[in-house]
């Protein structure tokens, strides 16, 4: 009876990493939204220790010229990895609500490939795993090592103060409630002033009511 209960025992201790496993392993179709963020079967991942340019980015080329490199590497992903399949090993889930995962398609590794092909950054705040890769394509100057941009992470936090500051012309708070409502507040209204503007949460200024309503937000009824 001893043993019918230890094997028991033994059994239930494997099967619970093993359902682990299968619980963060997402597989499906890849659509992607940006250079390191792609939905994989319905779910939103962003790529583990890799960070590629943001849409907005722009580049400057050795002679000078100002280029759309966040555009062009969304490009240059979408044409290599959409509609194909992937396998995503979850590693983490960020603020935002995303997988943090490693992918594979085809037997390659998403991030290896970005960061081996300079279409992204090894981003050593989060892994190490793609330092050997970045490294070589330092070297060959390939893609945006051939070319000077800002770093992904600087580029962002320059845009989370700016947007944090706002101008004399944009006083417009777009602000989301506790129930994920968005919501704007002009000068003048019941709640303008006590309304405060968290960049972290999404939250935002605009310039005008029509800006507000073009992004998803509805006036405040006082």
């Amino acid at each position: 009876m001893l043993r019918i209960c230890s094997l028991f025992a033994l059994c239930f201790l494997f099967a619970v990493p093993l359902q682990a496993a299968v619980r963060d392993t997402v597989s499906g179709s890849v659509r992607v939204i940006d250079g390191d963020t792609f939905d994989v079967g319905g779910t939103r991942v962003r790529l583990h220790a890799v960070d590629a340019p943001e849409m907005d980015q722009t580049c400057k080329a050795v002679q000078g010229a100002t280029w759309d490199c966040g555009v062009w590497i969304t490009k240059v992903v979408r044409d290599r990895f959409a509609g194909q399949i992937a396998t995503c090993t979850s590693r983490d889930t960020d603020r935002y609500g995303r997988t943090v995962a490693t992918c594979v398609v085809g037997g390659q590794d998403v991030g290896a490939w970005l960061v081996d092909q300079g279409m992204a950054f090894a981003y050593v705040k989060y892994g190490s795993d793609y330092v050997a890769q970045e490294r070589v394509a330092a070297r060959a100057n390939r893609g945006l090592h051939a070319t000077q941009i800002q770093a992904p992470e600087d580029h962002r936090r320059a845009k989370r103060k700016a947007a944090a500051a706002p101008s004399g012309e944009c006083q417009i708070k777009g602000n989301i409630s506790a129930r994920g409502t968005r919501i704007y507040h002009i000068s003048g209204q019941q709640f303008y002033q006590q309304t405060r503007i968290s960049i972290r949460k999404g939250e935002r200024w605009f310039c005008s009511q029509a800006a507000a309503q073009a992004a998803g937000w509805r006036a405040a009824r006082r």
